[in-house]
């Protein structure tokens, strides 16, 4: 089995308020401490199965252009999704599986690519926008029991495991490959950066707030009682933590690196993207109207965040 990384944007950033915020509120937070950011996803190859967790954003998704103010910045591009899973050497075709761990974009974006595979994604998360018009899904019903201190679980091949783990979406799953002795947990967005795991902090952005606390109590006690490398879709610490075989140990964090973040010489198409879900809002869809007039209780339409979620494209 071999577990490689699929990266498709670089140097993003998120802020303190907006990875720790969950449960406190932002405010209790210091808006300039900005900790690195990525999208990557994750690929499985078993010899038998070629497994994706998650599939990007996708393609056209415009870049956003943060200032000052954004709580949250997904990078720039390094490529497209599909141009760095083709960069691994795979055709779509020979994708078998695929483990979707939420509905989001930015996780969801190309599942239509891969008309060969298999969908796998929690039955409670089947009725999502995002999944609409997609044939091949297989919805999940977790019916193959507990998984350590997961009560749910689904096996999809030896060593690899589906999990029930919802808060961040009502249908959140986690992906946990054994190989070697150690734990690979594919996690999507139990936290958005490693220091929210050590600290023990939700991000603001959840449908389920207990439901959330209660997943991240459950991964913080597998990560404490099983050698498990925790890979991130929002920090570059995922695939670093991949290519290091670094064991996550909660009493002793690898120190942080803060974001470079230079807000200088951006120019913005007047278009908007939600840095949660990737939702692009167009004026020119709208009537014309600006991003800037819509009302201060407007919302994210796909995933229902706040206007504050959103950056300059």
């Amino acid at each position: 089995m071999e577990i490689k990384a699929v990266k498709f944007r670089e140097k993003g950033f998120y802020s303190q308020p907006f990875a720790f915020g969950g449960e406190e509120g932002m405010d209790k937070f210091d808006k300039n401490i900005r900790y690195r950011g990525s999208l990557q996803n994750y690929l499985i190859d078993t010899g038998n199965d070629v497994i994706l967790v998650d599939t990007g954003i996708p393609a056209g998704t415009p870049e956003e252009t943060p200032d000052e103010t954004s709580l949250a910045y997904t990078g720039k591009d390094i490529c497209t999704y599909m141009e760095a899973f083709t960069a691994l050497g795979y055709k779509p075709e020979q994708v078998t599986k695929i483990l979707l761990t939420h509905r989001h974009a930015d996780h969801s974006g190309e599942l239509k690519s891969f008309s060969n595979a298999k969908i796998y994604v929690n039955a409670d998360e089947t009725d999502a926008q995002e999944l609409q018009g997609i044939e091949n899904i297989v919805p999940v019903h977790f019916t193959d029991g507990a998984y350590h201190n997961f009560p749910e679980s689904q096996k999809i091949s030896d060593g690899i495991y589906y999990i029930k783990a919802k808060g961040h979406t009502k249908g959140n799953s986690i992906v946990v490959a054994e190989l070697d002795g150690l734990f690979y947990m594919i996690h999507g967005d139990i936290t958005y950066v490693d220091e929210a795991l050590y600290e023990n902090k939700l991000s603001v952005v959840y449908d389920d707030l207990p439901a959330a606390r209660e997943t991240l109590n459950r991964v913080r006690e597998f990560v404490r009682s099983n050698p498990t490398v925790y890979l991130s879709t929002h920090s570059p610490q995922g695939y670093e933590n991949l290519e290091a075989k670094r064991i996550m140990d909660l009493d002793n964090p690898v120190p942080t690196i803060l974001a470079e973040v230079d807000f200088s010489q951006q120019q913005a198409t007047g278009k908007y993207v939600c840095s949660v879900c990737g939702y692009v809002y167009d004026p020119a869809e709208h009537d014309g109207v600006a991003f800037e007039e819509l009302p201060d209780d407007w919302r994210c339409p796909r995933c229902k965040q706040p206007k504050t979620k959103f950056n300059k494209a």
